[in-house]
């Protein structure tokens, strides 16, 4: 699965998604650092990738309504650093294969991961 890591992340997050068997690019390594979100998001949809971010304006559902992307994980840690925000990517790969979340918008926090799907 392609997957887009946001630069609003560590590159750890890059390497840890690579580890656990998915094409991860980060938004720095394609050039992409300090995009605004809508022409990230377009260049997103482009390449058909999921997106990995902390940036909660990409949980609002009028916007990015889950069934029309790849899908969003937006990582919610209660602390700011690097280790809180890897932590929760740890949780949600430990309990979800990213395949399973295709199209969703999951938002992980350190109390639980929620997966909002299109409604039919």
């Amino acid at each position: 699965m392609r997957v887009k890591v946001d630069e609003d992340l560590p590159s750890d997050a890059v390497r840890l998604l690579q580890e656990n068997g998915y094409d991860a690019a980060s938004v720095f390594a394609q050039g992409m650092g300090g995009w605004k979100d809508r022409p990230l998001w377009d260049a997103v949809q482009t390449e058909q990738r999921f997106l990995v971010t902390a940036d909660k304006g990409f949980s609002d559902l009028r916007e990015y309504a889950p069934g029309t992307h790849a899908g969003i994980l937006l990582l919610r840690p209660d602390e700011d650093g690097i280790r809180p925000v890897l932590d929760l990517l740890r949780r949600v790969l430990d309990n979800y294969a990213l395949a399973e979340l295709a199209g969703s918008t999951t938002v992980a926090t350190p109390r639980a991961i929620r997966v909002r799907r299109q409604t039919p």
